[in-house]
């Protein structure tokens, strides 16, 4: 079984080496499939000298903004399953070991890591801030128009076979494809008879002084991208909606 991480990167010169080698560190079979959205900071020069034999680098040829890095990097997917990584240091891809386990249960389609239960479980609050306000606002949009008990929709961490995300038909650009995920998997999981499970997490907000890039505005884009998920084409054309290993 082999995990795809895809890590679509913009201008983080400062954390991208070490995150991954945080990835390659964690004991499962993977290759790391990073897409460079045009950095202008060193960091497109600095993941070519990568030689790890698990790395594979994608340059895009004009700033196509994250969404679009992600899209890209799930079509080149090789893996069995597929997660999608930050180039910061916000999550601990450690937790990729336990959803992975997860995904694998037969009722299970996809596994989103919720920030939200592992501050919970840790018995921690996360940092009050127009973020976690928004956040929680964009939750209960969700959970009302998808009647869904996910506690976490903008997580990161989203994890499903390859087959899955790469039958999905996928649009959005920007941060707003987190959302787009998120809807999506819902309503597959809904027709196929599985569930989106979630998972407790670890989290390690940074600001926007550290480099955080999503700004309020993009909490209208998800807000609008959740509406119009709910009624949009699901499947690209040709994909049915079997099992597992569809």
């Amino acid at each position: 079984m082999k995990l795809s991480v895809v890590v679509p990167v913009y201008n983080e010169i400062g954390t991208i080496e070490e995150l991954i080698g945080r990835v390659l560190a964690v004991d499962v079979d993977k290759e790391i499939i990073i897409v460079d959205n045009c950095s202008t900071d060193g960091t497109r020069e600095l993941i070519a000298t990568f030689a790890a034999p698990e790395v594979r680098v994608i340059l895009q040829e004009q700033n196509m903004m994250k969404g679009n890095s992600v899209r890209r990097g799930l079509a080149a997917a090789r893996g069995d399953y597929v997660v999608i990584q930050d180039g910061d240091l916000e999550y601990n891809p450690q937790d990729f070991v336990p959803m992975l386990q997860l995904c694998e249960q037969p009722d299970v389609l996809a596994v989103l890591g919720s920030r939200i239960l592992g501050a919970r479980q840790r018995n921690q609050k996360l940092p009050a801030s127009s973020y976690s306000v928004g956040r929680e606002v964009i939750n209960i949009v969700f959970r009302l128009l998808y009647n869904s008990r996910l506690t976490d929709v903008a997580t990161c961490y989203k994890m499903a076979a390859r087959e899955v995300f790469q039958s999905l038909e996928l649009r959005c650009n920007s941060f707003d494809l987190d959302f787009e995920l998120a809807a999506k998997l819902t309503r597959l999981a809904r027709l196929k008879g599985m569930r989106v499970a979630e998972l407790p997490i670890d989290y390690f907000p940074r600001s926007i002084e550290e480099g955080k890039k999503i700004r309020w505005q993009d909490g209208l884009h998800a807000l609008r991208t959740l509406w119009w998920c709910r009624f949009a084409p699901l499947l690209k054309q040709g994909q049915l909606a079997g099992g597992h290993g569809e």
